[in-house]
C-alpha cells in the first residue's frame, strides 16, 4: 500500500476514534446533567414537603389560638378541667359531711361523673396536643369560686343547712357551667371537641336537674319536718 492511502486510511481512523471520544463525553455530559437534574427536583421536592408541613403546623396552631366567641380550644378545655375538678373536690366533701341520704348519694354520683369527665378531657387534649389555658380569665375565676364554695363548706357545721347550702351552690355552679359549655361548643370548630362539648353538657344539665329536684323534695320535706317540731 502506498504511503499516501496509509496515511488517509490512519486520518479516517483518527477521526472515528476522535468522534467516538467526542460521543462518550457528551454521553457523559448528558447523563452527569440527568442526574445534577434529579437531585435537583429531588431537593426542590424535600423543600416543597417541609414547606407544606410548616404550613400545616401554623394553621394548626392559629386554629387552636384563633378565638371564636373569647373561646380557644385551649381556655376551652382549661376551663371544663377547672370546673370539674372543683365539683370533684367539693362533691367529695359532701359525700362526707352531708347528712340528707339524697343529697350524700348525689354528691358521689357528682364527683364520679366528673371523675371520668376528667379522664376523658385529658385524652381529648393530648389527641389534640393543646395544652390546657390555666391564665384564662374564666379558667381562674372558677378555680378562685371553687376553693371559696370549699372553704365554707369546710368552715360550715354539718347538718340541714349545710346539705342546703351544698345543694344550692350545684344549682348556681351547674347552671354557670352550662351556660359556658354551650357556648364554648357552639364556637368551636373542631369536630372532636364539639362532640366532647355537647357530651359533657348533657351530664352537667343531668346534675342541674337532680340538685334542683333534691332541693324542691327531699331538702323541702325535711325542712317541713323540723319546722314542725
Amino acid at each position: 500500500m502506498q504511503l499516501g492511502g496509509f496515511m488517509k486510511i490512519q486520518g479516517t481512523v483518527s477521526c472515528a476514534l476522535a468522534l467516538l471520544a467526542l460521543g462518550a463525553c457528551k454521553g457523559r455530559e448528558s447523563n452527569l446533567a440527568d442526574t445534577t437534574a434529579a437531585k435537583i427536583d429531588t431537593a426542590v421536592a424535600r423543600v416543597g414537603a417541609a414547606a407544606d408541613t410548616a404550613v400545616r403546623r401554623v394553621d394548626s396552631a392559629a386554629g387552636s389560638l384563633a378565638k371564636r366567641g373569647g373561646w380557644t380550644s385551649a381556655n376551652t378545655i382549661g376551663f371544663a378541667a377547672a370546673a370539674g375538678a372543683g365539683e370533684i373536690r367539693e362533691s367529695e366533701l359532701a359525700a362526707r359531711k352531708a347528712t340528707t341520704p339524697a343529697v350524700k348519694s348525689f354528691a358521689r354520683q357528682v364527683a364520679a361523673d366528673h371523675r371520668a369527665m376528667a379522664t376523658e378531657l385529658k385524652a381529648l387534649a393530648t389527641k389534640l396536643k393543646v395544652a390546657p389555658d390555666t391564665a384564662d380569665d374564666d379558667v381562674k375565676d372558677a378555680v378562685k369560686h371553687s376553693a371559696d364554695d370549699i372553704k365554707d363548706l369546710t368552715d360550715k357545721k354539718a347538718g340541714h343547712d349545710w346539705d342546703e347550702q351544698y345543694i344550692d351552690n350545684q344549682i348556681k355552679d351547674h347552671k354557670d357551667v352550662l351556660d359556658k359549655l354551650q357556648d364554648a361548643a357552639k364556637n368551636t370548630t373542631d369536630a372532636d371537641l364539639r362532640a366532647a362539648l355537647e357530651k359533657a353538657t348533657g351530664k352537667v344539665q343531668e346534675h342541674l336537674t337532680k340538685a334542683q329536684a333534691i332541693k324542691d323534695n327531699e331538702l323541702k320535706a325535711a325542712k317541713d319536718t323540723a319546722s314542725k317540731k
